[in-house]
């Protein structure tokens, strides 16, 4: 991933327009539309507040992230396997309305999917606000998890096409949803920084161009 993608990404993650990134970094929007498009690339000055902005290192920032991490095939395949595990647990648990279980914690609402060595949890509290955690388990043992915190801003929301939108996901965006999904008047939009080892995102619904809803995530592999 180059930089305008990883700019992109993050600002789109924070839920903050070009615009807005303009104000902060003291620079024309036009300014922040060529670097996202690659056109050309902030100086140093730049890339500091950029970096002190969102919390990350200049090094991230100026490095293809792919020659950053060595991974061995091992490693390759076995992620592989746990994110098509991942989507397949994402459509048969709370967004397919399957497979709803016991609560574990008070008044929590708890999801539980298996297929072979592979075991999957969703847990959360709250209703229009709210807040949760998935996990997978490989033989007992932690594979991964993700956390994430959400609210309804609007009573035009639709929880139907919420899960409508998270059925949609797929292997390049397995977290959530999909980076896009459009149904009649609603709209769903997901960013991600980050890939499957370590990652943050944001996702958000629109109804005819106002937006009733926003959730926060991260997560990634345990270890």
């Amino acid at each position: 991933m180059i930089f305008s993608e990883k700019l992109q990404l993050i600002r789109k993650s924070k839920g903050m327009t070009q615009e807005e990134l303009a104000e902060k970094l003291d620079v024309s929007r036009q300014a922040v539309a060529k670097w996202e498009s690659g056109q050309v690339y902030p100086d140093i000055s730049n890339l500091i507040q950029i970096s002190n902005l969102f919390n990350v290192t200049v090094d991230y920032l100026v490095r293809d992230q792919e020659c950053m991490v060595s991974i061995d095939t091992k490693e390759e395949s076995d992620i592989s396997k746990l994110i098509d595990f991942r989507l397949e647990a994402n459509v048969n648990t709370y967004a397919a309305y399957m497979n709803e279980t016991t609560s574990t914690r008070y008044d929590s609402h708890d999801f539980s999917y298996s297929n072979g060595q592979y075991t999957y949890h969703d847990t959360y509290v709250g209703g229009e606000q709210f807040a949760g955690e998935e996990a997978i388990w490989l033989d007992g043992k932690i594979q991964y998890a993700m956390n994430y915190l959400g609210r309804v801003l609007d009573e035009r929301f639709s929880g139907d096409f919420l899960k409508e939108s998270l059925r949609k996901a797929d292997r390049n965006m397995p977290y959530r949803g999909p980076e896009y999904y459009k149904s009649g008047e609603y709209t769903y939009k997901c960013s991600v920084t980050g890939d499957f080892h370590w990652f943050q995102g944001y996702e958000e619904i629109c109804c005819n161009n106002l937006r009733v809803y926003e959730c926060y995530f991260h997560g990634g592999l345990m270890k």
